[in-house]
């Protein structure tokens, strides 16, 4: 009986050792993982890495990962000569498989949302023009133009979508032309633009996109993303 305690001791002992040896692992990967994080043609900021799953030590034995988290902020990107920052990106990765000595990662799988704040958005839009949040799904876009020596600023409510699945389209609903001649053409110039998001990670596509308090929120699927190598 007392060989049968001393057993179950060892037995329990050895199985805190093992957790804390993966916990250790497992905090050494993300922090290197973190790392080693790229998105072609673009910069970023910082980078959080969660790996989920338990034992983690035996999913790398078996050179894949059953789900990683992965949160990016100020990804800074340039496309047809204009700059958009995505203020943030968390994606749910799924069976990412590593390779290259483990300097690699892909995933088969991944969802995920990214966040553009209207700040970002101001800076990425024309001259002088500001972009809010105007409520019900819709951004409210304020911009000056300069008609007859005189200069007017308008606000207007705009409807925000996703061209050809990397596009975001500002376009007014309605433009108050007051019955000036020209008047309307001068302030969509203005708040009517298109910005190109480039710099996501390699197999992530743009699926919807929706105005909210704190940004434009788009959700992102895609296969076969290569996070790192």
């Amino acid at each position: 009986m007392r060989a049968l305690r001393i057993l179950l001791i060892v037995v329990v002992v050895l199985a805190g050792v093992f957790i804390a040896v993966d916990r250790a692992a497992v905090y050494f990967a993300e922090s290197q993982a973190a790392d080693r994080v790229v998105v072609t043609g673009a910069r970023i900021g910082s980078t959080d890495i969660s790996i989920k799953g338990f034992p983690f030590l035996t999913q790398v034995a078996g050179s894949e990962l059953d789900e990683v988290d992965v949160k990016i902020t100020g990804i800074e990107t340039t496309a047809a000569g204009h700059k958009l920052r995505i203020s943030e990106m968390n994606a749910e990765l799924h069976q990412v498989r590593l390779s290259d000595g483990f300097s690699g990662a892909t995933a088969s799988r991944a969802t995920g949302t990214a966040v553009i704040s209207y700040e970002d958005l101001t800076k990425a839009a024309s001259k002088d023009v500001v972009v809010e949040y105007g409520g019900n799904g819709k951004v409210k876009v304020t911009g000056a133009v300069n008609i007859l020596g005189r200069t007017l600023s308008r606000s207007v409510l705009s409807t925000v979508t996703l061209v050809d699945g990397h596009t975001v389209r500002v376009h007014a609903d309605k433009v108050p032309g007051e019955g000036i001649p020209g008047l309307e053409g001068l302030i969509r110039d203005k708040t009517d633009f298109d910005r190109e998001i480039g710099g996501l990670p390699n197999g992530l596509k743009l699926e919807k996109i929706q105005p909210t308090a704190d940004g434009l929120e788009i959700s992102v699927t895609g296969s076969d993303v290569r996070l790192a190598g």
